[in-house]
């Protein structure tokens, strides 16, 4: 067996970024980008008014009165200048135009027809939004970063109408094992319903890959093969079940017989032992364990970190935070341990009491994984400890 932190790094051997391509920004939420993107232009592109007001040739003083000759609003630019003694009734965005200095907002002064007084509350600040105050033309914004919904809007205030992001990753999820049948099924009293390959879809979804299940594998060579051939083409290839060392365990074998290269097999950690990982078909295969909670979390600690890598994000570990336990926990084995645990208020974090790799009902309650590492002793009620958030 070897440690997690190995397994992860010949994980990454594996994962080579995928191409870049092209994309409307309308279409980029969640895509990685791949190059950096220059602003088209400056932001705001003009000074600008920050209040509704008046806007006048400073400088401004109580009592004062201006003689107002016109109005500007956003997209409604005044054609015109301002004098001395001149006032421009002006709305937030508008352009300010040549001559003013100084907006005075509508609350400061006092109106009688085309004049206006400044009042004695007259606030300090000119109100003024100057062009470019945001951003110039020729910023960048930085590559790789999974773009988030105010990146696109900063694209966008860019004048950048396509960006160059990294191609999301196709990913095969294969569910092996007689026992097994889709939801909705009437299963046999000797069946389960394939549950982990919901949960991967929507992990991998969520990390920005597209996901494709295929049919059951069922526990022959033949039903195997065929159903691993229908994943060519993608990039991951994720099987569930069928790793082990059993008889009816054949991921194995038959991988090796469709020329699989296997990375490594087996890891030193609890739960998801029986893990494996190697290229088929040109792409990254991992061979999860069939219990659920195992599988997921194996997906957490190694599928999502590879697909971050081949969307160009880099090769880290998942990120983890520290929390003090609520309670003492015994010592630990030889094997990295990933408890199912509840965060509680005050930073603390306490391991549920039943750690059984096959209770998905278990980690659903859960929010976190304690981290246990190899042999570590056993630890008291407010030690800090290492925690990965679900």
């Amino acid at each position: 067996m070897i440690s997690v932190e190995d397994a992860l790094s010949r994980v990454f051997t594996l994962c080579t970024p995928l191409e870049i391509e092209t994309v409307p920004l309308i279409e980029a939420a969640g895509r990685v980008l791949a190059e950096p993107v220059t602003a088209q232009r400056d932001q705001p592109p003009f000074a600008g008014s920050a209040m509704d007001g008046y806007g006048v040739k400073g400088p401004v003083a109580v009592g004062q009165t201006f003689t107002v000759i016109g109005e500007a609003g956003a997209g409604n630019a005044f054609a015109g200048g301002v004098a001395e003694g001149q006032a421009l009734r002006i709305f937030t965005g508008a352009p300010v135009p040549e001559g003013v200095d100084h907006v005075v907002i509508q609350e400061d002064v006092t109106r009688e027809g085309d004049q206006i007084t400044i009042r004695p509350e007259l606030g300090a600040g000119q109100n003024i939004r100057p062009a470019g105050g945001d951003f110039r033309k020729g910023d960048v914004i930085s590559a790789p970063r999974r773009l988030r919904p105010v990146d696109l809007g900063l694209l966008a205030a860019m004048n950048i109408a396509e960006v160059p992001v990294f191609r999301r990753p196709r990913v095969a999820l294969i569910a092996t094992g007689d026992e097994l049948i889709m939801p909705g099924e009437d299963p046999r009293p000797d069946q389960i319903v394939a549950s982990s390959v919901f949960a991967l879809k929507a992990m991998v979804e969520a990390e920005g890959g597209e996901a494709r299940v295929l049919p059951i594998a069922r526990d022959s060579v033949e039903q195997l093969t065929e159903v691993l051939k229908l994943a060519r083409g993608c990039d991951v290839i994720v099987t569930l079940g069928g790793a082990s060392v059993g008889d009816h365990d054949l991921v194995a074998p038959v991988t090796e017989a469709l020329g699989a290269e296997r990375a490594f097999y087996k890891i030193a950690m609890r739960p998801g032992k029986p893990f494996m990982a190697g290229r088929l078909f040109d792409a990254l295969m991992m061979g999860l364990p069939g219990n659920p909670v195992s599988a997921l979390v194996c997906a957490h600690l190694f599928l999502l970190p590879a697909l971050r890598a081949l969307q160009g994000l880099g090769c880290y570990p998942a990120a983890t935070q520290s929390a003090v336990l609520s309670e003492p926990v015994a010592a630990n084995g030889p094997r990295s341990h990933y408890m199912r645990a509840v965060l509680e208020p005050g930073g603390r974090i306490r391991p549920v009491s039943s750690q059984d790799s096959a209770l998905i009902g278990v980690l659903a309650g859960a929010d976190a994984l304690l981290i246990r590492p190899q042999h570590d002793p056993a630890r008291p009620e407010g030690h800090e400890v290492r925690y990965l958030p679900l």
